[in-house]
């Protein structure tokens, strides 16, 4: 669902604001009355430490209203743990109409993105659920509206990510693409199954073509004027992937409506571009499909012509993400003649498996870029790590028939680096980036909209596009 807390800010005091029940105040923090409580003596029994995220409840008794004080923990005040404090006081208030809060020193931007999608929640519950808080009151410091962007863009990729199959598939998407580019100020280009046969989009209508739901790729365009530069950014879009003949186990397929989080991403990236006053040209790329299995599906031994005549031959069905990517890069190299080329993708279990779930895999042929990318992660507190692009590894993906195959040979493993590998044979000679985050896309309740803020703080950070190459 989008972001239904509003934030506004307010002159003191902090007890003056008017139906404020729930008070929250920084450990140390002076809050402008006598809660009538030997505060520093609770504080010592609860062991409070101060640490961002920690909360002791306190209560008191105002002008004869028995009232909830929360004093809350800033840690050392860095933006993660300003956005880390910022999200317990919201989960803490869900069910509140209004929380009025003393601001925290330091950066409200990630305080308020922390604190307005800590109160996300996708539900088609038909009964009524702890609803998020409905306002939060700032009292000492200005809400931020950057943080409001980014937290509604990263909800706009949760709820893309999060609605399920029956109502997702690539129309659908390609709809959403569409009132999404009327709301944000964006140029819109869809391309059904006709114009991918025309164009010669082979890896796309291979990997839709098990499915009644044919494919679509979805092209997204933001040029400011004086845009000092072009990227690219592309988004895996499997709307939902059974494996293909190459059929999952059932158990594995329960997340496979969030197999799109890389094309979310990037809508959710287009979505806030003009907000933020981006001065480079973006052009958002989702290639979409639904990898099905029946008689018409791909097979394995299947070999590909992808968009500019690459071929690739089909050795595993359910490494499909990696086909459709192709097509999109191919495209990106061929016709629009961009800068930089990113793409992001729940692309392979190694990924997750070798970094878990907080970290995304990020592979780059370009240095400059991957600390760009890297830096931008740092702030954003969507960590990536680099992996290598191993020269030796390229025999394992060389194939008899076709130019590359979409997976390696046995005895290799390393299966997160061979898919980059194989992607970088689609990239021609541009500067590319790969983000694979199978791990950090998906979370306990549902997609996380991983990357959407790591690409917003990147895109916003550097003056100009592009910089000399490493």
């Amino acid at each position: 669902m989008p972001v239904l807390t509003r934030v506004r800010a307010a002159e003191g005091p902090l007890a003056q604001v008017p139906g404020a029940l729930l008070l929250a105040v920084p450990q140390g923090g002076d809050p402008g009355f006598d809660p009538g409580l030997p505060v520093d003596e609770l504080l010592s029994f609860h062991e409070a430490k101060g640490e961002a995220g920690e909360i002791i409840s306190l209560p008191v008794r105002l002008e004869g209203t028995l009232r909830e004080l929360l004093l809350y923990g800033i840690g050392d005040g860095s933006p993660a743990a300003l956005r880390k404090a910022g999200a317990a006081l919201a989960r803490r208030a869900k069910g509140k109409d209004l929380l009025a809060v003393q601001a925290p020193e330091g950066d409200l931007t990630a305080f308020t993105e922390g604190a307005l999608l800590a109160g996300y929640d996708f539900s088609m519950k038909t009964g009524e659920g702890r609803k998020p808080v409905g306002e939060i009151v700032l009292v000492g410091g200005e809400p931020s509206a950057r943080g409001e962007v980014l937290a509604a863009a990263a909800a706009l990729a949760r709820d893309l990510s999060n609605t399920p199959s029956l109502e997702k598939c690539p129309a659908w998407m390609a709809e959403q693409a569409v009132a999404l580019a009327r709301e944000a100020g964006l140029e819109v280009r869809i391309r059904d199954e006709r114009d991918l046969e025309a164009e010669g989009f082979g890896g796309l209508l291979a990997v839709g073509s098990g499915s009644p739901r044919p494919p679509r790729l979805i092209e997204l365009t933001y040029a400011p004027e004086g845009a000092s530069g072009h990227i690219v950014l592309v988004g895996k879009g499997i709307t939902f992937d059974t494996g293909g003949i190459s059929i999952k186990p059932s158990a594995a397929m329960q997340t496979m409506k969030t197999d799109m989080s890389g094309g979310a991403v990037v809508m959710g990236v287009m979505s806030a571009l003009r907000a933020l006053d981006v001065r480079v040209k973006v052009t958002g790329l989702i290639p979409s499909a639904e990898n099905a299995f029946s008689g018409s599906a791909m097979r394995p031994s299947d070999v590909i012509t992808h968009y500019g005549g690459t071929t690739s031959e089909v050795l595993n069905t359910d490494a499909e993400g990696r086909l459709v990517l192709a097509d999109a890069l191919a495209y990106a190299d061929k016709q629009l003649d961009p800068d930089l080329v990113v793409d992001i993708a729940t692309l392979t279990g190694a990924a997750k498996l070798a970094l878990g779930l907080r970290h995304g895999a990020l592979f780059a042929n370009d240095t400059e870029l991957a600390a760009a990318l890297l830096e931008a992660s740092s702030r954003a507190d969507e960590p990536l790590w680099r992996m290598p692009m191993t020269e030796d590894y390229r025999v394992a993906i060389e194939s008899q028939v076709a130019d590359v195959s979409n997976i390696e040979k046995r005895g290799f493993g390393g299966g997160a680096i061979m898919a980059a590998l194989f992607l970088e044979k689609f990239v021609g000679d541009r500067r590319w980036a790969h983000l694979d985050v199978a791990g950090p896309a998906r979370g306990g309740e549902g997609a996380t909209g991983y990357g959407v803020r790591l690409f917003l703080e990147w895109l916003t950070s550097a003056p100009t596009y592009p910089t000399a190459s490493a």
